[in-house]
């Protein structure tokens, strides 16, 4: 039988060992959970270190500190993971040798420490179990380190403040602690840590415990972190883990689902769709793809639309709720300070201290120049996936409204680009999906002046203007279909003019407020692929020259080629790579029947997410790959990141050839190419109108081959054009 840990009392006179803050560690690595709007981010011990890392609610860092010790010491790591629906996170640990009060000691490796954490209505569970594996009975002084900074989430990425607000006293209670916060923005914050044991002392910042375990037994000590005081316990630690897992084995099941013969793939896809459902918060307007964990847990409205774009062929309902969040905070006014007009679509959103109290524009912010058009043009092709008119008419204001915006900012440079340059210094000097201040430049490195026009938003706004003017035809306004056919074409001549590098068969990056090209050869021209502006001619050599060694590092895309100039494979967006890029640049390829190479692509990709334990990050450095090698990441991307995660999907449809036609109620596949590896798919309950179909891909020989499972057979049209 256990001994009671109240029989044991740590004497004050005895101090436990000094903690040995230069242990060895394994290599480092960071786990992140959420749910909703609150997340963390620890190491592979659990740990939170106070860097980047933490436990936010609303862009507060609400935990800054949180460490275990056994016997003053760190544990030693078995190993760390995550659950495959991303709900739990587990470290496996030991102990290491430790002398208790009485001057027993614990050889090293006899107790198993279990440490299980889950994230559930804005607060963190947390079971510490102990296993002890000797023959007999072993102490162990515990120990749990903790802090609440409340530090903004800008404060944590490095904005300095001039002043902050109050931080009260902790308030220590027999079994918990709470940290308090009164913000420059009259807001009370806290943040309560409570434990199932009662410690043997408990402090401001640390509690100490003396966890006594039979022989062959086991202890568990459980505690929450939330804004109130909770009493922490078996039961409702089970009960709460049900119902994370349940909703998000609801969130998951949500869309059409891809099963293959691959193991090593589907273990890929499940992944990649458990983190695509882990960053989807459910907001009142429907689901939203939060961007990122760390920095951009948060709706931004490039990001969003973009996930939505790739995930529209298997969920389109996704694409429905990010339509119906950004309509809902489309500028109505002219703010300088926001970086908005009338019609333009929200950048990024922000609930912190410092966005309330307007220190940063990110409260609401407006300065990204591609959300706008990408906004209508996710629109027109959430219409054609799915024939959903009555949404279209509830849209419709709001879309006249942004192309307004488009034609407006077109007009005043005299050559209907859509351009930007930021209205106030707080704001972003780039504001195109390359957002960092040196990602537009010259050739010769030199930074240029605005306005800038850059080339892949002027293929958004070409699809933009196609997409309205489809939508106006169906809706019997043929004045406004032509008018924006119009616009389309006429931005389409004005692309292949004034971005051309005739010397160089491809398109430059940017033209500045001089009409000059940023005459460099960047991933950027792939997106035009994508939309499909070039004539086939252009686009070929705009193609093999994304797949040349100079852009194609074997893994992916690079942002920029490797003879350029400002290349730098370590960078942000001079010669990195992003799988949400590559994803457009081979969804583009496969537009212009460059199959082949969307199937190279998508190996390249995959192999890479096998070396990230199937997780494609933000982004990673563009070194070129060599045999055997790995790539190599980036030290503060994103992972899990939406637009890295949906990009398997998106180049998975490249591969495929499928379009759904919601008006015709039709599938529509063209020549079909599996993955390396894979002889066979399976898309179970692919949603067309009313009906929900199976679609087989199979491949027979050198061939791949479509069809409906019979179940299905005569409910929707399958059109295969091999």
């Amino acid at each position: 039988m256990t001994t009671q840990l109240e029989d044991r009392k740590i004497d004050p006179a005895v101090a436990l060992p000094a903690i040995d803050e230069t242990a060895p560690r394994e290599p480092h690595r960071q786990f992140a959970l959420k749910h909703e709007d609150c997340f963390v981010v620890a190491d592979s011990y659990g740990d939170i270190r106070g860097t980047g890392d933490g436990l936010f609610r609303d862009d507060t860092r609400v935990l800054s500190r949180f460490r275990l010790f056994i016997g003053g010491r760190m544990p030693s790591l078995l190993g760390a993971s995550l659950s495959q629906d991303n709900i739990l996170f587990t470290a496996n640990l030991t102990n290491l040798a430790t002398i208790g009060p009485n001057g027993s000691e614990a050889l090293p490796g006899v107790v198993h420490v279990d440490r299980t954490r889950f994230i559930w209505q804005d607060r963190m569970f947390e079971r510490i179990k102990f296993t002890n594996y000797s023959a007999r009975e072993v102490v162990l002084p515990v120990r749990l380190d903790f802090d609440a900074d409340f530090r903004d989430m800008f404060e944590v990425r490095g904005t300095m403040r001039s002043r902050r607000g109050r931080a009260h006293d902790a308030l220590v209670g027999e079994a918990s602690v709470t940290f308090r916060y009164e913000g420059l923005d009259n807001v009370a914050r806290q943040s309560a840590i409570a434990f199932s044991i009662k410690p043997d002392q408990v402090h401001p910042d640390h509690a100490d415990f003396l966890i006594v375990v039979a022989k062959r037994d086991s202890r568990a000590l459980y505690l929450e972190v939330g804004h109130s005081e909770e009493t922490p316990s078996s039961d409702r630690f089970r009960a709460a883990a049900a119902r994370a897992r349940f909703a998000m084995r609801s969130k998951r099941r949500q869309g059409a689902t891809v099963f293959s013969s691959g193991r090593v793939f589907n273990d890929w896809l499940t992944r990649t769709r458990a983190d695509i459902a882990l960053l989807t918060t459910d907001l009142e307007t429907g689901p939203y793809p939060y961007a990122g964990i760390p920095w951009f847990s948060t709706a931004f409205g490039r990001d969003g639309v973009i996930s939505a774009l790739q995930m529209l062929w298997l969920n389109p309902d996704l694409a429905r709720g990010v339509l119906a969040f950004l309509a809902h905070y489309q500028s109505t006014e002219t703010s300088v300070f926001d970086d908005a007009e009338p019609g333009k679509i929200m950048h990024e959103t922000r609930k912190g201290e410092m966005a309330v109290l307007r220190e940063l524009p990110f409260g609401r912010y407006y300065g990204g120049v591609d959300t706008t058009p990408l906004y209508v043009y996710l629109a027109s092709s959430y219409a054609d996936r799915t024939g959903d008119e009555a949404f279209v008419d509830r849209m419709w204001n709001s879309l006249g409204a942004a192309t307004a915006w488009m034609e407006e900012v077109g007009a005043r440079n005299g050559d209907g680009f859509v351009t930007y340059n930021r209205a106030a210094d707080t704001g972003l000097f780039n504001q195109g999906w390359k957002d960092s201040s040196d990602a537009v430049f010259h050739a010769d490195g030199t930074i240029p002046k605005g306005p800038i026009a850059l080339v892949e938003v002027q293929g958004y706004a070409f699809a933009a203007y196609q997409g309205m003017a489809a939508l106006a035809a169906r809706r019997g306004d043929d004045a406004k279909a032509a008018h924006w056919s119009a616009l389309a074409e006429r931005i389409r001549q004005a692309v292949e003019t004034h971005f051309w590098m005739p010397d160089r068969d491809f398109y430059a990056l940017a033209i500045d407020g001089q009409g000059k090209q940023c005459a460099v050869r960047t991933s950027n021209a792939g997106h035009l692929l994508y939309v499909g502006l070039p004539a086939a001619e252009r686009a070929q050599s705009v193609a093999t020259q994304l797949l040349s060694g100079h852009l194609h590092s074997g893994w992916g895309v690079r942002t920029l080629a490797d003879d350029e100039i400002p290349f730098n494979p370590m960078s942000y967006h001079n010669g990195s790579i992003w799988p949400h890029d590559t994803a457009l640049c081979a969804s583009g390829l496969a537009r212009y029947h460059e199959r082949d190479s969307v199937v190279k692509l998508m190996s390249g990709m995959f192999e890479a997410a096998v070396r990230f334990n199937m997780r494609l990050p933000e982004l990673f450095c563009g070194f070129t790959r060599a045999a055997s090698d790995s790539p190599v990441a980036y030290p503060v991307a994103c992972l899990p990141q939406a637009w890295s995660a949906g990009s398997a999907f998106m180049m998975l449809q490249a591969c495929l050839g499928i379009r759904v036609d919601g008006w015709k109620r039709e599938i529509t596949v063209e020549r079909p190419r599996l993955p390396i590896g894979i002889d066979n798919i399976v898309i179970r309950h692919l949603a067309i109108g009313q009906a929900k179909v199976d679609l087989i891909f199979e491949r027979i020989g050198d061939r791949v081959v479509c069809y409906l499972d019979h179940r299905h057979e005569g409910l929707v049209p399958l059109v295969v054009r091999s």
